[in-house]
């Protein structure tokens, strides 16, 4: 081997380990500032920029600052050089005065105007016309000049574009396969919230929106570790909501320790939350856990938080904010990991404003907010939850199921319901057990109401009338008021009135009521 042979070996050599960093760049941003500042410590350009096409092809960016340059713009080379495909090379000061694109201005300021600008197409090899983006290189015109069928500066170009293409194939892939965990994720996260929300129907019965959206809530609740405050009339099942988010959150292993703050003195509320130690007060007369401890890892339920005593909202604020508290008389503090779930049947603003609740307890209690609706929001739902109650009713006390008729049905949707479910198990329960053997609950069967029910029924007529008649009026009278009580809505009429919509269409024909808008 000659000495020649030996200089252009120990030259390829030195340019292996020039080219080392591009190899090993990450992503291509990085690869293209690393060629330019290769390229011009090579070839001793004052300026080399690399602009790189987004992935719409209709923007070219460069690789400084935020200048950006639509391709279908020709106030600057590069779009030229895009659209022909073919390298532009001219004088600084030549573009300067025809080129008006105010960031291809502000990149040419400051250069002798004498220089020259080559503009070269970058593009995948193995893809003719396939662009990547576009050198811009600037120099004195005999430097610019000779990277014309330049070995090395060809051989850079080459290897830019080739790493260029492999580093957006990975990236692509690296996109997709983020694409796809998040699909699958999201599936996973679909398919779970299905199957709570099946769960779900058959512990919050009710097929009415107002429920779907209780059910819906439920599931996104216990699927935070948030404090939930549920907030209703009393009677519409707000420990039965709360024992659903947590048997159906991370917590679903851990205990549920319910207590009702108004049912226990408040010289005691302090002492069954915390714990005491012998001797804390007269009758403590040994260690107590407190439920704090007793709920720790699961759910604590706080049924009634507005009754609870101002000293004591502030020492359950300390544990939500810290996870810490003290037993009673105790002079170590406790760790207690737990979700706390509150309700209330009253408003605890207007508490606030009255100055017997906490506001800063409020805020730290009300992080997942849950309304639950009441029974008269969701008159849909009644036959669904007799017919629930019914069945409870009978394996509980081991008597054949009975079923509600029509009538009985009608009987319970006209009324208000001030007690909500309470009030209408109480009811249903009292039918199974009034009701004789082996037949359907009647109206007979179920219990006087002491509330006025929804549609007031007129006096009897005198003692002569006609049978018929007065049935008809009454039928009339009837349908109008439901009709009106449903702003003219059929099927929930329908439904109310137990009857099936085409029947109830018959007889709005037949009564002459299609004619009366209410």
């Amino acid at each position: 081997m000659t000495d020649g042979d030996h200089g252009q070996a120990l030259g390829a050599l030195a340019g292996l380990d020039a080219a080392l960093p591009l190899v090993e760049s990450e992503a291509p941003a990085q690869l293209r500032r690393r060629a330019c500042r290769l390229l011009a410590r090579a070839r001793g350009l004052p300026q080399v920029d690399c602009l790189a096409l987004d992935t719409d092809g209709r923007r070219l960016s460069a690789g400084a600052g935020n200048a950006a340059y639509r391709c279908d713009d020709f106030r600057h080379p590069y779009a030229h050089v895009i659209r022909s495909g073919a390298p532009l090379q001219a004088c600084i000061g030549t573009l300067r005065a025809r080129m008006d694109h105010p960031d291809f201005q502000a990149g040419m300021a400051g250069l002798k105007g004498d220089w020259e600008l080559l503009c070269r197409p970058l593009c995948d090899p193995d893809a003719p016309r396939g662009w990547l983006g576009v050198w811009a290189l600037v120099g004195p015109r005999e430097v610019v000049a000779a990277l014309d069928g330049d070995p090395g500066f060809m051989a850079l170009e080459g290897l830019l574009c080739r790493l260029w293409c492999r580093l957006l194939t990975a990236a692509k892939a690296h996109r997709q396969g983020q694409d796809l965990r998040h699909s699958l994720q999201r599936l996973g996260r679909d398919t779970r919230a299905h199957a709570l929300s099946g769960a779900l129907s058959r512990e919050l019965i009710g097929s009415s929106p107002a429920m779907s959206r209780l059910r819906d809530q439920v599931i996104r609740a216990a699927g935070t570790r948030l404090a939930v405050l549920l907030q209703g009339e009393t009677g519409t099942g707000k420990e039965r909501v709360a024992r659903a988010i947590h048997r159906h959150s991370a917590q679903g292993d851990g205990p549920f320790v319910a207590i009702n703050c108004a049912a226990i003195p408040e010289t005691l509320l302090e002492s069954e939350l915390f714990g005491h130690v012998r001797g804390a007060h007269s009758s403590a007369t040994r260690d107590r856990t407190g439920l704090l401890a007793a709920a720790d890892g699961g759910t604590l339920f706080l049924d009634e938080i507005g009754d609870m005593p101002p000293a004591l909202q502030a020492k359950l604020l300390r544990v939500l904010e810290s996870g810490w508290y003290r037993p009673l008389g105790g002079g170590r503090e406790r760790r207690a990991d737990l979700r706390l779930v509150s309700a209330t049947h009253q408003p605890l603003t207007a508490r606030i404003r009255e100055g017997r609740f906490r506001a800063d307890l409020y805020y730290r209690l009300n992080q997942f907010p849950l309304r639950l609706p009441a029974l008269r929001e969701r008159r849909a739902d009644i036959p669904e939850l007799a017919d629930h109650f019914a069945a409870a009713y009978a394996a509980r006390e081991g008597r054949p199921r009975a079923s509600l008729s029509p009538t009985a049905l009608t009987h319970l949707a006209a009324r208000d319901f001030p007690g909500n479910l309470r009030e209408l198990r109480n009811q249903v329960e009292y039918g199974c057990a009034m009701a004789p053997a082996g037949q359907p609950i009647g109206p007979a069967d179920l219990p006087l109401s002491e509330t006025r029910e929804r549609t007031p029924v007129e006096g009897l007529p005198g003692p002569a009338f006609n049978l018929r008649e007065v049935v008809r009026d009454y039928e009339a009278r009837l349908i109008r008021e439901k009709l009106r009580q449903f702003n003219g809505n059929r099927a929930k009429t329908a439904v109310s009135l137990g009857l099936p919509k085409r029947t109830l269409a018959h007889k709005c024909r037949k009564l002459q009521l299609d004619e009366d808008p209410a």
